[in-house]
């Protein structure tokens, strides 16, 4: 049966020579005997523990790379938490996530680019089917004014649920926690996949999010710099060397650069 491997990693910062000194994750293996499309489409009752079971996995891990001022503000840990603990690839999630890595299994996470980047400097060949919960919310979700893990806790209510959910799994919430916001990703993983099932419920959920996570987001409207909230494709019209400028000097993610090109490509 397909196995949901969902993790998070907080690094030594965000630069190239940067590594992993701590991995949250909760693999799911869906016990009960569904065959292969109902078990896709009850993804819901498989994140649920009544049917399946689930291991959770929060781990430090040592390096040699010193952990940046920047990153130490950010997530808390310190050198002299890590210190005496295994390297990454002696972890136990780094034996699960090599033990179960195969296109039948599906790895998850929140930009799962950057995370799979940071497992990738550990010498992880990825096989998994790759699910990006950060771009399926920018597409099932396209009105949130954020789409940041810890603006979608509060703002669809997640919280609201996270102390039950931690406690069937034992695990202390707390916020850029990599162990925290895996739980939080799980309820919200689960919440896309009611999203879609609301709107065609003959839709396999699971493919439909690895279908999203390949496919860029459009992006309507600015929602930073001189043009917030105006719409990207007026902008595009009216001040087209503003989005030329844009793709010159900035450091945008994927789908912003997708969206500038298209526009800019149309006008």
């Amino acid at each position: 049966m397909a196995k949901y491997l969902f993790f998070d990693t907080e690094t030594t910062g965000n630069q190239p020579k940067d590594r992993i000194i701590q991995v949250g994750g909760i693999l799911i293996d869906c016990k009960k005997q569904f065959g292969l499309f109902d078990e896709l489409c009850n993804i819901s009752e498989i994140l649920n523990d009544d049917k399946g079971e689930s291991k959770p996995f929060d781990e430090l891990c040592s390096t040699d790379t010193p952990i940046s001022i920047e990153a130490m503000a950010v997530h808390h840990i310190t050198p002299e938490m890590i210190e005496g603990k295994p390297p990454f690839s002696k972890s136990k999630f780094y034996e699960i996530l090599n033990r179960y890595n195969t296109s039948d299994n599906f790895l998850i996470a929140h930009n799962i680019k950057f995370d799979l980047s940071m497992l990738q400097k550990e010498g992880f060949k990825n096989q998994y089917t790759l699910i990006d919960t950060l771009r399926c919310a920018k597409h099932l979700l396209p009105d949130e004014n954020s789409h940041a893990l810890q603006y979608l806790r509060y703002s669809l209510g997640l919280y609201k649920l996270e102390d039950s959910e931690a406690k069937k799994h034992k695990i202390t919430i707390k916020a850029h926690d990599a162990i925290g916001d895996v739980l939080i990703m799980k309820l919200l993983f689960a919440h896309l996949v009611e999203t879609i099932k609301a709107e065609n419920d003959t839709i396999n959920p699971t493919e439909k999010l690895v279908e999203l996570t390949n496919t860029p987001v459009l992006i309507k409207n600015f929602k930073f710099g001189k043009y917030k909230n105006r719409q990207i494709e007026d902008i595009a019209q009216e001040e087209r060397g503003y989005l030329e400028w844009m793709l010159k000097s900035l450091e945008l993610d994927e789908d912003m650069r997708y969206t500038l090109k298209y526009y800019l490509s149309k006008y």
